[in-house]
């Protein structure tokens, strides 16, 4: 039997334990630890749910990587067009992975109403666009339906119709400049079926949603000739690697861009919430240990007695340690226990109800803070948690081995 935990049950149990000197510290240090936790468990959620809800929210108007021609137009407007009679297209079955592929194309304008103008992009999309990314975006209305015949029906965000006063239902007309100034421009009168609210200013300000027949009458483009390809994957995580095998099926004269590399300044500033968590997980585990430790030292102090006499029976003093070890572990496992039950049902209630919302929703490019619930993280925390907190309990429970049976044995 290990008598170690058994003795180590005894005073957990006692009722001398519960009523000791070190009652309220003990208490005090498993607070610590079922604080810490709740603050990791949150920093994480948020993190990777700002994270995961803005990448949503750039691959859905632009897939996860672009297939362009390879040229140094750095603008939105498609100018030099693809066909697309390629072998990767309308299926990419050369490479695993590639869940959808579309061809779009993109093209300056201008919309005009009596009394006030706004520029804007057009995204023409066809009969292969998958609706299903931009869905949970739209606000109002209804998706656009095109089956190949010109339509005139687009997709609007609410900045957009805010700023025109527009409604679902209105029609709008919309000029396009010719490759010729000295040419009269082109005029396409639009109606709005739906409207969409991304949160993503950069798209919210510039796009709207319409027929790709649109620009390739307007660019004299035959019904097979797009401005770029879309290519949606499976897994995000693999995107460098896709990116690379991507490239390899695609022709010498076209180029892949990840929206990594689109978007880099967006990218770069949510990858700064890894540091930032990182930095929150660092100083709590620290904090709790430091709480832990402190409480164990008590408990020892208060137990000389109890260690005396056990050294005095035989009992050396790595079992000592193992003794109050597994005390320090039954004390770190119900912190972690009431930590999670707390942490996990606060990240719930967010991510079901939305309570917390940010001040100033177009810096986060949300209105309701995120939330991401993951086994994954949330076993690797906790298991990363316990094993932090005892190693740091080791060092305190050394002490033991600086107790003298003889002067700890001493009951005057």
């Amino acid at each position: 039997m290990n008598y170690e935990l058994f003795i180590a049950k005894r005073i957990i149990g006692s009722k001398a334990y519960k009523s000791s000197v070190s009652a309220p510290i003990i208490k005090i240090g498993i607070t610590a630890i079922a604080i810490g936790i709740i603050v990791m468990l949150i920093a994480i959620a948020t993190g990777l749910g700002l994270q995961k809800k803005v990448r949503e929210k750039v691959v859905a108007f632009n897939g996860h990587i672009t297939i362009v021609n390879y040229d140094t137009n750095a603008s939105n407007e498609s100018i030099v067009p693809l066909s697309t009679e390629q072998d990767f297209y309308p299926d990419f079955n050369m490479v695993n992975g590639v869940k959808h592929i579309q061809g779009v194309a993109s093209k300056f304008g201008v919309i005009r109403t009596e009394t006030d103008f706004e520029g804007i992009v057009l995204k023409g999309v066809g009969v292969d666009y998958d609706w299903s990314y931009v869905k949970e975006f739209l606000v109002d209305g209804s998706l656009p339906t095109y089956t190949g015949n010109l339509s005139n029906e687009v997709l609007i965000s609410s900045y957009l119709a805010n700023r025109l006063h527009f409604q679902v239902g209105d029609t709008f007309q919309t000029v396009f400049g010719k490759e010729s100034i000295e040419e009269l421009p082109f005029q396409r009168r639009f109606k709005v079926v739906g409207i969409f609210n991304s949160g993503f200013q950069d798209i919210d300000k510039t796009f709207m949603v319409g027929d790709i027949s649109h620009i390739q009458r307007m660019n004299k483009w035959t019904n097979s000739e797009i401005g770029h390809f879309e290519v949606f994957l499976e897994d995000f995580t693999q995107l460098e690697t896709m990116d690379d095998q991507i490239r390899r099926y695609t022709p010498s004269n076209m180029n892949t861009i990840t929206i990594e590399e689109k978007f880099a300044n967006t990218f770069d500033w949510i990858k700064i919430f890894d540091n930032n968590t990182y930095g929150i997980i660092a100083i709590m585990i620290i904090v709790a240990g430091i709480n832990m430790i402190t409480a164990l030292l008590v408990l020892i102090l208060e137990r000389t007695q109890m260690i005396g006499i056990l050294k005095a029976l035989g009992s050396n003093n790595w079992s000592i340690r193992k003794v109050f070890l597994y005390n320090a572990t039954y004390l770190v496992g119900l912190g972690l226990l009431w930590g999670n039950i707390i942490g996990l049902t606060l990240l719930f209630i967010q991510q079901q109800f939305g309570f917390l919302e940010f001040p100033d929703p177009e810096q986060y490019y949300v209105s309701t803070i995120p939330v991401h619930i993951g086994l994954d993280y949330i076993i690797l925390l906790n298991i990363g948690t316990f094993v932090a907190c005892m190693l740091m309990l080791l060092i305190p429970s050394m002490i033991i081995s600086r107790i003298s049976p003889v002067k700890a044995i001493n009951f005057d």
